[in-house]
């Protein structure tokens, strides 16, 4: 693809891991790694040969610096990356226990990630693309919050196919009830919703199975449910508004030999934009996108083990 007709919007960040068990706060050494799951979306579609542009803001420091070399070495456009040299780039310390769920403490307070304002992608930018995918983390704070919504209201307003992740980080919303709110207005904005089970608890009455908690999540709106469920697969279900036709699919998991969980879902959504753009089958889509998630486990890093359509193509024969 030559001109990209996905506009991805967020953060772009860096992830630092611990290179050793224990308490984090007795760590004495960090792995640094690219992050923010939009910009894992955007480099996940580039490696799949479909490039789209990545609307983001990054310092002017050692850490935008290199997060502007990865995006570039990857093919991602930079039309609408824009470099603030008055703040600093966002960063969070991820600690990955093995006996735990991986916690996230974020340092994004006055950075130049969340300093995103509205009106920044104009209405012929977005005439030129038909999908726009968003996040949950940049709606966490003003006035990234409404810059995303700015973005997203005109994008439905031109007729652009919208997607949005959740990606639920409790540590950012001090304020449950904002949360709340803010999170069910994105999914009734959105056209395709990608979640697990538990990302949208607080929005839904304790469905009994996934396909029960994707029939609620399309109550609010979307036409389409994309659920991801780590190692048992994953599941979806579209409405007949949806552009591919109404129909559910239920993924089974891929064997792989799986390194680091970190970014496989937004690997699976990477697959999934890039397969329903291409208008197959749902099943088919969910299928490919299954299989990308399952590479992107192959190495440590949300973008390392990110993989490109050979790969996809061969696990899938």
């Amino acid at each position: 693809m030559t001109d990209s007709n996905v506009l991805v919007a967020g953060e772009a960040l860096i992830d630092l891991f611990p290179t050793e068990s224990g308490r984090l706060a007795d760590v004495e050494t960090l792995r640094r790694a690219t992050g923010g799951a939009p910009a894992n979306v955007a480099v996940g579609m580039a490696r799949l040969g479909s490039p789209p542009l990545l609307w983001t803001r990054l310092g002017d420091d050692p850490f935008g610096e290199h997060l502007l070399d990865v995006l570039d070495a990857n093919g991602v456009p930079d039309s609408l990356i824009a470099v603030d040299d008055e703040r600093k780039t966002a960063h969070t310390l991820v600690a990955d226990d093995p006996d735990a769920d991986q916690s996230f403490t974020f340092f994004n307070e006055g950075t130049a990630t969340f300093a995103m304002e509205p009106g920044t992608v104009s209405d012929e930018q977005l005439c030129a693309v038909e999908w726009v995918h968003f996040g949950g983390v940049m709606l966490s704070a003003e006035p990234a919050r409404s810059a995303m919504f700015d973005l997203v209201e005109r994008a439905n307003d031109h007729g652009c196919t919208v997607s949005f992740d959740p990606n639920t980080r409790a540590d950012l919303w001090p304020d449950q009830s904002v949360l709340i709110e803010t999170i069910e207005r994105a999914v009734r904005l959105a056209d395709v919703v990608k979640t697990d089970r538990e990302d949208l608890a607080f929005l839904l009455d304790d469905p009994a199975d996934v396909e029960a908690t994707a029939a609620a999540i399309s109550e609010y709106g979307p036409h389409t449910v994309l659920l991801t469920q780590g190692g048992d697969g994953a599941y979806a279900r579209a409405t007949e508004a949806a552009p591919w036709g109404a129909a559910t699919a239920d993924q089974s998991p891929f064997d792989v030999d799986v390194v680091e969980t970190t970014g496989a879902g937004d690997a699976f959504l990477a697959g999934a934009i890039t397969a329903l753009q291409e208008r197959g089958t749902l099943a088919d889509a969910v299928e490919f996108a299954a299989g990308v998630g399952a590479l992107a486990t192959t190495d440590t890093g949300a973008m390392a083990a990110l993989p490109d359509r050979d790969a996809v193509e061969a696990l899938l024969s």
